[in-house]
């Protein structure tokens, strides 16, 4: 029999994270199992977006020799993350007349109502951009609500669509996939960082209550946005936990390896004035998280999350953090962990790979099911066309 392994790609601005994985079955259980993992750290990328493509194909192939060492396996195709600033969701809708003479809805009118709603995208909004990927969020018949994921069969006149589409600055993509095709390693699929990471650090009944789930990484916060187990929101804010760092670095005019070393704890001198540094490292915070605020009014949802948000990114390891949020936002709070069997968790550093294995998760999701390609669409379509467009620039 055959083993089902993927490879995940996270090229992040701090650090480039490799994970390889095996599907196993077992016990009527289906589970991941991390047969190696690289990271290094990032050269070449500002605000997740890649600035010099050898630097960071240079990276990349030391993380790829590293989890082919762990792990025994050669690797010639990857699914990657993008979660760079210009990543960002769009609602849209769109509204279409049934084409069946008796009124049946069928998968032909789904897909022209999507494609309804993604030509009515404002050109100020879709200018230099590719959809990546689009998640119908909520359908109604004779506008009426469809209580479930789709209304096929269902009998109507006129069929709407509220969705959700996924996209990305047009030359990061091209970037991204030249950096990584530049390493001998074929691109199968692109998936958003924020939308990977949700498929092993939120559990089904968050995703169905609602939350939000951060990412803080180096120079940018990313943001999803959960409910009825449905993505309806995704935007990445140019800030992140670098910002802190250099804040701290101009308060207490101290080298930026020392204000690092005191933002993670790692020296807890008493030479600079506590009350100080809680000061600047609050200000910062409250920066980030009126950001997360704001969006999440401008969507409706400030306040009204159940499962609240849920923090992973290297800054999540920041002192107080989840107190801080709690207090900022009024919503639950807490410190992601990845959802995974007890057995293989000491194989990964907590969240510390989330995106790379939730990569790992999307590719082996290509049916239709509650945590992949049902919330997900037809992603796999979408990319191809993206590589169709991409493929005269690559080399």
């Amino acid at each position: 029999m055959s083993r089902n392994i993927a490879v995940g790609i996270d090229i992040g601005t701090y650090q480039i994270k490799v994970v390889v994985a095996e599907q196993i079955h077992e016990d009527d259980k289906t589970y991941p199992r991390i047969l190696g993992t690289g990271f290094v750290e990032s050269k070449g990328l500002r605000h997740g977006y890649i600035t010099n493509i050898s630097e960071v194909s240079r990276g990349l192939r030391l993380a790829l020799n590293q989890a082919e060492k762990t792990s025994g396996i050669q690797i010639k195709r990857a699914y990657v993350s993008i979660g760079s600033i210009g990543l960002s969701g769009i609602i849209s809708n769109g509204l279409v007349m049934i084409s069946r003479a008796d009124s049946e809805i069928t998968a032909l009118d789904t897909q022209k109502s999507i494609d309804v709603a993604r030509e009515e995208i404002p050109p100020a909004l879709s200018q230099n951009r590719r959809i990546i990927y689009e998640i119908p969020i909520k359908y109604k018949v004779d506008g009426k609500e469809v209580m479930g994921n789709h209304p096929l069969g269902m009998k109507s006149v006129k069929l709407e669509v509220r969705a959700l589409f996924i996209t990305c600055l047009e030359h990061h993509l091209k970037d991204l996939v030249e950096a990584v095709e530049e390493t001998g390693v074929e691109v199968i699929d692109i998936v958003a960082a924020p939308i990977a990471a949700s498929f092993v650090t939120l559990s089904k009944t968050q995703r169905v209550a609602g939350c939000v789930l951060a990412n803080i990484g180096s120079e940018t916060v990313s943001i999803v946005v959960f409910e009825d187990n449905k993505p309806v929101s995704l935007e990445v804010f140019p800030i992140g936990s670098t910002d802190i760092t250099n804040d701290i670095a101009l308060g207490l005019r101290i080298p930026l390896e020392e204000a690092e070393n005191i933002k993670l704890g790692s020296i807890t001198s008493t030479n600079y004035p506590k009350k100080k540094l809680d000061e600047i490292v609050s200000a910062r915070l409250s920066d980030m998280f009126e950001l997360i605020d704001a969006h999440l009014k401008k969507i409706g949802k400030n306040g009204l999350l159940p499962a609240g948000i849920i923090i992973t990114g290297g800054g999540s390891s920041l002192a107080s953090i989840e107190d801080f949020a709690r207090s900022s936002l009024k919503l639950p709070s807490k410190i992601a962990h990845i959802i995974f069997p007890e057995k293989e968790k000491g194989k990964i550093k907590d969240a510390f790979f989330a995106v790379a294995l939730g990569l790992c998760i999307w590719g082996w999701n290509e049916d239709e099911d509650s945590t992949g390609r049902l919330i997900m669409g037809s992603p796999v379509k979408i990319f191809s066309a993206v590589k169709d467009w991409l493929r005269p620039f690559l080399p």
